[in-house]
């Protein structure tokens, strides 16, 4: 009975790791926070199933999706924007076969670091200018919070998330995002900034608004290419989970299996009205600190996760947390996504002074910060998923100067 309980109490402490990140993308994208926790829960759920339980990672919201979605949700609505969620899930699995093939050569070479890279930055700053229009209060091009009340509360989250991921210690190192909300929220609250109506209106438990999914190849075709880095960044992800715990989880039970089960959290996640999951590098963290290795931790922190999203009041004050408090922790979120796209290329060493990469990267960071669409007839592209394409068809036809295609320098430099 002890010893469950600490596997329990350990589980919550996983969620509280992930919990902010895991709120944050829906609330940033108009989804419902509670199916949020309820995708999350059940898809980490589907994740052990396919790996027998053996690797321990809690899959939570991906940060990737959330310019896609914002899109999405403006142009088709709500219902086909899960369609177009639920088929990105379908890209983990065709790269698990691609996987279990090839291994991962044909992965690295069809998209090295110099795609992989301006795509994870143009995901960050294409909504760069929404984060600073809710740090300052402002949607739709009208002021719906005082300009000095909305950059003294950005300004306030953003201090203290920026403060706990520097310099903090321990667990609340882990917890950046989270801390900023919370300190936030409670400075937004004595401003009088803080809406409690609906929180005192919700009930304590309810079910979770479901929004049925709409069938637009469109929205499918547009989030498809979008699955692209964060099933990268799934590898990555199992890759360091793995050095954290002694064990390689790349061969057992294999990228293939690990791969599969993100692809049927993300396809039911979408299915409910929640964003895509993927890995944590927080929980991951959270594994070093505690040295806790039991993959029944992550069953319980799902488990958690499912039951917080049938409580109402819960929801409707994370739904209450106003705009100018989120836009203060968008402002650095953004940015660490671009940040990362830049570590991609400066860690593989990919040389710009090669005219086929600075090619590669000017088009990319061009098109999909401009915001270029490609019509053709009913359908457009734009965004993550149009520049993931580029990326990927300049690469494959520019020739690499004096390189072999398939030379292992290719996946260094290029």
């Amino acid at each position: 009975m002890l010893h469950t309980l600490k596997t329990a109490v350990s589980g919550a402490q996983i969620l509280f790791v992930a919990f902010g990140a895991l709120v944050l993308v829906p609330l940033l994208t108009g989804l419902n926070p509670a199916m949020a926790l309820l995708g999350a829960g059940v898809g980490t759920l589907l994740f052990q199933l396919v790996t027998k339980r053996q690797v321990p990672i809690f899959l939570g919201s991906s940060f990737a999706f959330i310019a896609p979605i914002i899109f999405a949700m403006h142009t088709w609505g709500q219902a086909a924007t899960q369609f177009g969620l639920f088929a990105a899930g379908f890209m983990y699995f065709v790269v698990a076969a691609i996987v279990r093939w090839r291994g991962m050569a044909l992965i690295e070479r069809i998209l090295p670091p110099v795609v992989i890279g301006p795509v994870i930055i143009v995901i960050g700053m294409s909504v760069a200018v929404a984060a600073s229009g809710m740090a300052m209060g402002q949607a739709g091009g009208k002021q719906l919070i005082p300009y000095g009340t909305s950059i003294l509360l950005a300004g306030i989250s953003l201090l203290t998330t920026i403060v706990v991921a520097v310099f903090a210690g321990g667990m609340l190192r882990l917890v950046p995002i989270l801390s900023g909300v919370i300190v936030g929220y409670v400075a937004a609250a004595l401003l009088g900034v803080v809406d409690l109506h609906g929180v005192i209106a919700a009930p304590w438990f309810a079910m979770p608004h479901f929004v049925s999914p709409e069938v637009n190849w469109a929205a499918a075709l547009f989030m498809l290419p979008v699955a692209i880095a964060p099933a990268i960044e799934h590898i990555g992800g199992v890759m360091a989970v793995g050095k954290v715990a002694g064990q390689d989880y790349t061969a057992k039970p294999g990228l293939h299996r690990t791969l599969t089960g993100d692809g049927l959290g993300v396809c039911f996640a979408g299915l409910i009205g929640g964003p895509p999951i993927t890995t944590y590098a927080e929980v991951t963290g959270a594994l070093m600190i505690t040295r806790n290795f039991n993959p029944v931790i992550m069953t319980w922190a799902a488990a958690l996760a499912m039951v917080l999203a049938f409580f109402g009041k819960f929801n409707a004050v994370l739904q209450s947390i106003p705009m100018p408090v989120m836009g203060g922790i968008m402002v650095l979120l953004f940015g660490t996504i671009a940040s990362i796209g830049l570590k991609t290329m400066i860690d593989a060493k990919v040389d710009l002074m090669q005219p086929r990469n600075l090619v590669i990267v000017a088009v990319v960071l061009t098109c999909g910060i401009g915001g270029l669409t490609v019509k053709i007839g009913d359908f457009n592209m734009v965004g993550v998923g149009l520049v993931s394409l580029l990326a990927i068809a300049l690469h494959l036809m520019l020739p690499l100067e004096g390189k072999a295609r398939d030379g292992i320098a290719e996946g260094q430099d290029v």
